[in-house]
């Protein structure tokens, strides 16, 4: 197991405690000590990865510094340019879309490993200030899945309406894509099976899409196999495409941003 010194999580964290509770609470053997404070991780978060990503948490929670320089070399796009942006996760992140649509000039903002809440905080950055005429969101796996703790549905369904929104009041226009198929979070073993969660949220994806007059893409109901999962013939492990699996995806994707940018002009 790896061990986490999280001073400054629990500085930030006695920020947000009301004055009473703090003046009655009694100081841990650490706080009198000044020791840090150690937290064990969990079996699944051990490793070079999990401990580089929980670095990144403390340093920088949405990871802003990754596509900061990119996106300051980007510049605004031209007159009359139909730029987009694919925003997510890993799954975004694997997604060479270059190969996927050729010929189309779009960009790729995904992270591996992020939450809905990481996405979110660096929204501005890597999409409204881009200028795009289109988004793509494809996340929410990585909430249920636990990376960043515990997360909600409301919670989830909560960052994924912000990022609607926020496009929405800059012009952009947005499509809501499905979260795919899964039966199992390999690195959360112990995890129940996520179908019912990502079921769930997609039901919810696909009717708020509709109140609020986004496109939707359904991915979930294009790839997934009769257990609810993402077959074999379509994914290595499970959770992220092959070149099968974005196959399928890029052609519902291009449907989506055709119908957004009918629109958008």
């Amino acid at each position: 197991m790896q061990k986490r010194r999280l001073i400054p999580a629990v500085a930030l964290m006695a920020l947000y405690i009301p004055f009473p509770v703090a003046a009655k609470s009694p100081a841990t053997p650490a706080q009198q000590t000044g020791a840090p404070v150690v937290v064990t991780a969990a079996k699944w978060q051990s490793g070079d990865y999990w401990a580089n990503f929980d670095h990144q948490m403390l340093v920088d929670f949405a990871n802003l510094a990754r596509y900061k320089g990119a996106d300051q070399k980007l510049g605004p796009p031209e007159p009359g340019a139909d730029r987009v942006v694919f925003m997510g996760d890993s799954i975004t992140e694997g997604w060479k879309l270059d190969q996927s649509f050729p010929g189309k000039t779009y960009i790729n903002r995904g992270i591996s490993g992020q939450t809905t809440s990481q996405i979110l905080l660096r929204f501005r950055q890597d999409v409204i200030d881009l200028h795009p005429k289109v988004v793509l969101i494809l996340a929410g796996t990585n909430d249920i899945a636990g990376n960043t703790g515990p997360t909600t549905q409301t919670q989830i369904e909560g960052n994924l309406e912000s990022m609607a929104q926020l496009a929405r009041a800059n012009h952009i226009r947005v499509v809501l894509c499905s979260v795919l198929p899964s039966v199992n979070y390999w690195w959360h073993p112990k995890l129940p099976n996520p179908t019912p969660r990502i079921a769930a949220l997609n039901r919810w994806l696909q009717a708020y899409a509709a109140q609020e007059h986004y496109v939707y893409v359904n991915y979930y109901g294009a790839l997934k196999d009769a257990a609810g999962g993402l077959g074999h013939k379509l994914s290595a492990d499970g959770v992220h495409p092959l070149p099968a699996g974005y196959a399928i995806m890029a052609p519902l994707a291009q449907a989506g941003i055709d119908e957004a940018l009918k629109h958008a002009r």
